[in-house]
């Protein structure tokens, strides 16, 4: 899939919130989604001893909270906006059931790309949502 100029804003507002939020070890991760209407929703996982949320799910909330029940992308960057990971297995199961047309933005930060959700191959261990 090609990359629009409104995917390459999406990369930005995730990388923007990492950047600015993402400045402790109980925030790591950052994450936006766009709705087919533009709406952007974004959010940081939240990190604890007991249990945590990957970004992804905090983002799906937030748009849950505005209405909104579809999602068109997503991306989601680590290291504090100079990294987008691709979601992890627990978080890309949660997509496929709520979402399952959802876009993907992965790859390098110089040159994502998307993909459809449902050809994600399975994170294993190196992935952080």
């Amino acid at each position: 899939m090609e990359m629009r100029d409104t995917d390459r804003a999406l990369v930005q507002a995730a990388t923007a919130v990492a950047k600015l939020r993402c400045r402790s070890q109980h925030h790591t991760v950052a994450s936006a989604a766009r709705t087919a209407d533009g709406r952007v929703f974004s959010g940081v996982n939240v990190e604890h001893g007991t249990a945590g949320a990957c970004a992804e799910l905090v983002v799906i909330a937030t748009a849950a909270t505005q209405g909104v029940t579809a999602l068109e992308t997503i991306v989601t960057v680590a290291d504090r906006g100079r990294e987008v990971v691709a979601p992890c297995d627990r978080c890309r199961q949660v997509l496929r059931d709520y979402f399952p047309a959802l876009r993907v933005i992965v790859g390098p930060l110089d040159d994502p790309r998307v993909v459809p959700l449902g050809e994600l191959p399975t994170a294993g261990s190196g992935s952080v949502g």
